[in-house]
């Protein structure tokens, strides 16, 4: 709950944005910013499109997850499947449509799990989190440049590979805790 006396109080103010690169898949600016107490700086902010991911979870509990070669940081990750939101494609479709490019599986229904932004002070990057219960195999994959492999894990094994490093991104880590909370509560 918000501390309604208080709001406002260490509010940032930006003077001005420029925009220093852009893509598709992100842009790039400085930001000039002023502290509460009159310091003012410039800041490197990152903002990118609309981000969807989905948890699919079989009768079993068992997630489905892509692994894959994140270039960046030189490392084998498992993830889940997800993408940008297209234009003014709905979240929860593109959810479903970036599962089966990805992995060859059509998720039932979707439902939103939860949304979050992964690096809160330097990125403007929100992910919508959805889960679906079930999915139907329609085949290979249709994008072959995202996963070396696809698999069903159970949920219990997805938390190790999290203790381990080989489940780091944000979105997946989010819902394999999420995921496995509700169970330890009974709620899946």
């Amino acid at each position: 709950m918000a501390d309604q006396e208080t709001d406002g109080l260490t509010r940032w103010t930006i003077h001005g944005e420029r925009i220093v690169d852009d893509s598709r898949r992100a842009w790039l600016s400085i930001a000039d910013v002023e502290l509460p107490d009159g310091v003012r700086f410039e800041q490197y902010v990152i903002r990118a499109p609309l981000s969807a991911m989905v948890a699919v979870l079989d009768d079993q509990q068992r997630l489905l997850l892509m692994r894959r070669h994140r270039f960046v940081f030189d490392q084998w990750v498992w993830e889940l499947p997800g993408g940008y939101v297209d234009g003014e494609e709905e979240p929860a479709r593109c959810a479903v449509r970036e599962v089966e490019e990805e992995t060859g599986w059509r998720p039932y229904e979707v439902e939103p799990l939860l949304s979050f932004q992964p690096w809160v002070a330097t990125a403007d990057a929100k992910n919508l989190l959805f889960l679906a219960r079930g999915a139907e195999h329609t085949g290979a994959p249709v994008d072959v440049n995202e996963a070396e492999r696809v698999a069903w894990m159970p949920l219990v094994e997805a938390r190790v590979l999290v203790e381990q490093g080989e489940i780091v991104g944000a979105g997946t880590v989010i819902a394999v805790l999420e995921l496995t909370a509700r169970q330890a509560r009974g709620e899946l």
